[in-house]
Order: structure tokens, then sequence, then C-alpha cells
């Protein structure tokens, strides 16, 4: 089961794409982790990509590509993967649904999960506490929702006239909203 998770941030993809890889026995495959890790190892990539982190931006699209493509490649994705922070904009899903065919796959579907952006905010400022990310102080978490509207959430229509895309309602509870990904993943696997 290929799976792709999209939403603001704050909505909760990486904890249901979490559940969802223990649950499916298939990876959980976030950029966003894979570049903390970067920079907590001090790596060549984690000094480049921190500073952009750390001011709300994107990572430009040929390292997050090139990135993705060696972890697609290795053995523990060949059963299915959740892609997580990937793609961002609209070039980056078009570099994906390229590397998807040259690689003989395809995403089985394509989870939206909606939240509004004072929920998202509210959820960011809190995980700042919890988690001490650099990443989720105000200014930072205002310019991450502006790219996000302008170059993520067009990435909706794009999966949605594939046919491939299902929204899920994150305002909700952990348990409520992880309902909702079993019932549209056991459809899913029913079309299989």
């Amino acid at each position: 089961m290929n799976l792709l998770v999209l939403g603001p941030q704050g909505a909760g993809k990486g904890t249901q794409a979490k559940r969802i890889a223990v649950d499916y026995a298939i990876p959980h495959i976030s950029t966003g982790d894979m570049f903390r890790e970067a920079i907590a190892e001090r790596s060549g990539l984690g000094v480049q990509v921190e500073p952009i982190l750390a001011n709300g931006g994107l990572v430009p699209d040929e390292i997050t590509i090139e990135l993705i493509r060696d972890r697609l490649a290795r053995a523990d994705a060949r059963a299915g993967f959740v892609l997580d922070g990937f793609p961002r904009n609209l070039a980056q899903a078009e570099a994906l649904d390229e590397m998807l065919v040259e690689i003989g796959r395809r995403l089985d579907a394509v989870l939206f999960f909606d939240l509004p952006d004072g929920l998202a905010r509210e959820r960011m400022l809190l995980r700042a506490g919890s988690e001490g990310r650099a990443d989720d102080e105000p200014a930072a978490i205002a310019r991450r929702l502006a790219t996000y509207h302008e170059l993520t959430e067009p990435l909706v229509e794009h999966y949605r006239s594939s046919g491939r895309l299902t929204p899920l309602h994150a305002g909700r509870t952990i348990p409520e909203v992880y309902a909702e990904v079993q019932e549209a993943l056991a459809v899913l696997e029913g079309d299989a």
C-alpha cells in the first residue's frame, strides 16, 4: 500500500502516519524527520537545511527529491510506504509521479488531513512547548502556513483529479481521526 499524507502543519499527519506504518507494516517516510536527523547529526545535509527550516522555508526541490528517491529504493519500502512531508508543491508532485512511474509504482491513496489555520497554530504552539521544536515559534508558524496555502494546498486539487484523494476531518481527537483513516484504508483494501 503506497500512501501519501497531505495537509497543513499541525494536522496530525505524522502522528497518523506512524500509526498506519505500524498497523500496516510499511515504513513511515517523513522528510521532516529525515531533515531533523541530519541537523542533529550535523551532516552536510543538516548544515545545508538547518537555516532554511529554522526560518519556516522549504528545502529546495532537488535536495528533497533525491532524498526521497534514495529512501523509496530501500528494501523496507518494497511492500509500501506512508510518505509524509513530500511533495510540498506541484513541481515535487510531478517529480514524485514521474519517479513512481520509473520504479513501477503508484500512489494508492492520498490522505488529506483538513484542518483550519487557527487549530493548526494552536497545535504547533503546543508542540513547540512539548517537543522544543525551533520551527514551531509564532513567526515561523505564520510563514509555514502561508507557504502551505500558496504552494502545498494546490496539491489537493492535483490529487483529487487523480481520483486518489481521501479527505479526513483532522480537527478531531487522534483516535477519532485514526478511525476515519482505518475506514478509508479498509475501502482501499477492498478495491485491491
